[in-house]
């Protein structure tokens, strides 16, 4: 069985995500990814493989927030 992750980057208004531009794409693993995977996985989709973020876990979903930048990365689990 694989698990499909979807990912969204985004920029931000006032701290929120405001969709004037997304970049959408998804990657397939062959087991439930570890939410270390699945961080590795936004970073790489992202291009912030060398940039420190904060992260927000919301369960399915994962929320990373790039220091000093106007953008969110997003990595959702669709079963």
């Amino acid at each position: 069985m694989t698990i499909k992750v979807n990912f969204e980057v985004t920029d931000t208004f006032g701290g929120e995500a405001n969709y004037a531009w997304v970049k959408r794409g998804s990657k397939e693993f062959k087991h439930q990814p570890t939410q270390l995977q699945m961080v590795r996985a936004l970073k790489q989709f992202a291009g912030l493989q060398n940039v420190r973020c904060s992260k927000d876990d919301y369960g399915d979903m994962i929320a990373l927030y790039p220091v000093n930048q106007c953008i969110v990365a997003f990595a959702t689990v669709e079963y």
